[in-house]
């Protein structure tokens, strides 16, 4: 009986079939970058809001008052009152009722003159200019409340973390495909229902489930795309990270002509609903079925695949060689059990944590720095096309371990020196800031493709999963550790991010070398690649 890879190798390694497969599923990977970074324009800070003083509605309805007039006689006398005052925090300790004056509101308060009015705290009657235009104005996440926009982004990857383990159990069950048509059916619900959200926990529970269902339909079809292909076509692990960057680079073409959040949530969120047609169009994973001892299933799907690619199946191959490796619900225990399968998971959930936690935090970054956000996120997506093609050109020559390992520690060094470079040196400052995106992208890419690699078929759809977990984990620490430690010193997150890039280039030369080696199907054959 023929192995897997030698009926592969027969029916078209990189067929018709393969391209068209890898085409569709690639979609996945722009509206998971949608998701990813949409926080950035979802979370935009208002141009203009002020604390509205209790009763001044109904004065202003009354007095026929416009935005602007009531914001002048709100602010202007709070100016008076202490010039060092948060004005968009801050309110004056007054009530306004009906029967004050149109023309001078304040002026029952008589001698002591709005100059020495008192001022309070702001408790959620403010006023934005335009009250639908970010989730910030929406919920009122601003002054004290600003932390509750971090937390989105945090709820949304404790979201993927759920997802990486229960959906990623899930695939290795009960089939990839099944499991991924579940998840793009989740993301687009729960994306519709996060845009029509009444409320902020409403917003928060739903996105957490957006976050479960899009960590589950972008892992299982990167599993897929990767599992149908030969050993030397496994880089297309790393183009499929191409439409990810895509991705990056549409949306804030996206959020520059929507005005609302509401619609650029449904825009990012409605595609998923498309997958759904790949019913009809992408099967199981023959290697999945094989493991569950469906080897008829498995030859079916392999004719299909010749058939496409204008290849032959020998009529002698019944059957396809089932790996005696006993298949069992995959556990945590099952990735620690063996030295080099611990090792592997050990490390590859390092390089997870620290390549998300850089990754998503130079992102935000970029809302905190100044200048134009559509075009600086734009110019910052199209740095990520390098990485993909600077991988493409060196990992099938000298491997996956060095470029892994250089594009941390580059990544490290140049968050360093950026931090300590200085304000007047802008254009040096932004290329070696540009240099430092452009390595952890690489990092991103690679960790992937070789998370695939290390483990063995009855375990890939959930060791993948469960170390990418620590990407969400890094993912909900990000935002925290920006926007928080940068009101400290704006270039501190960056010296953090430096010592986590160069440690994690430093353990990835502990992992097996995988360049031109199938994919291990036991974990016998793990334990085989460090021989």
């Amino acid at each position: 009986m023929p192995s897997f890879d030698e009926v592969l190798k027969e029916a078209g390694e990189f067929g018709r079939f393969q391209k068209r497969v890898f085409f569709l599923l690639s979609q996945t990977g722009v509206t998971f970058s949608f998701l990813f970074t949409s926080v950035v324009f979802l979370g935009q800070a208002p141009q203009s809001y002020w604390c509205r003083i209790p009763g001044a509605a109904e004065l202003s309805a009354r007095c026929g008052w416009t935005l602007e007039e009531e914001r002048n006689l709100t602010l202007l006398p709070l100016r008076l009152a202490n010039e060092s005052s948060s004005q968009e925090c801050e309110r004056l300790d007054t009530v306004w009722d009906t029967s004050e004056s149109c023309a001078n509101p304040l002026a029952r308060h008589g001698a002591r003159g709005a100059g020495s009015l008192p001022h309070t705290a702001c408790r959620g009657d403010w006023v934005y200019e335009q009250p639908h235009a970010s989730i910030v104005s929406e919920y009122d996440l601003v002054c004290g409340n600003a932390w509750m926009l971090d937390l989105t982004q945090a709820i949304l990857n404790l979201g993927f973390l759920a997802g990486a383990f229960t959906l990623g159990y899930a695939a290795d069950r009960y089939g990839r495909i099944l499991i991924y048509l579940l998840s793009c059916l989740g993301v687009g619900i729960c994306g519709v229902i996060v845009a029509f959200a009444p409320n902020f926990a409403v917003f928060s529970i739903f996105r957490f489930l957006q976050g479960v269902f899009a960590k589950g339909s972008w892992m299982t079809c990167y599993v897929i795309v990767t599992e149908i292909v030969g050993s030397d076509q496994r880089i297309i692990g790393i183009v499929i990270q191409i439409f990810f960057t895509l991705g990056v680079m549409l949306l804030p073409g996206i959020a520059y002509w929507i005005p609302n959040w509401q619609g650029i949530q449904l825009a990012i969120s409605l595609p998923n609903f498309l997958f759904m047609l790949y019913y009809w169009a992408v099967p199981e994973s023959p290697r999945w079925l094989l493991t569950r001892k469906k080897g008829e299933k498995a030859l079916k799907i392999m004719r299909d695949i010749a058939k496409h690619n204008g290849k032959y199946l020998s009529p002698h191959y019944s059957e396809i060689t089932v790996s005696n490796e006993e298949v069992s619900n995959p556990s945590f225990l099952d990735l620690v059990r063996t030295p080099q399968m611990r090792r592997n998971t050990l490390i590859l959930m390092y390089a997870w944590f620290t390549t998300a936690i850089i990754y998503q935090g130079l992102v935000m970054r970029l809302g905190i720095v100044g200048g134009n956000l559509y075009l600086d996120f734009f110019i910052s997506g199209a740095v990520e096309l390098p990485a993909a093609l600077l991988i493409l050109v060196t990992i099938d020559r000298i491997g996956r371990r060095p470029p892994f390992a250089i594009s941390n520690i580059v990544a490290g060094i140049a968050c360093l020196i950026t931090a300590f470079l200085p304000e007047d040196l802008p254009w040096f400052k932004t290329t070696v800031a540009t240099l430092g995106r452009l390595a952890i992208t690489m990092a991103f890419e690679i960790v992937y493709l070789v998370n695939i690699e290390l483990y063995p078929t009855t375990l890939r759809n959930f060791g993948v999963s469960l170390c990418s977990s620590l990407c969400d984990l890094g993912g909900s620490i990000a935002p925290f550790l920006v926007f928080r430690l940068a009101t400290i010193w704006l270039e501190l997150p960056l010296i953090i991010f430096s010592f986590l890039a160069v440690v994690c280039g430093l353990l990835v030369l502990l992992l097996p070398e995988t360049k031109g080696i199938s994919l291990p199907e036991t974990v016998d054959d793990v334990e085989q690649l460090s021989r």
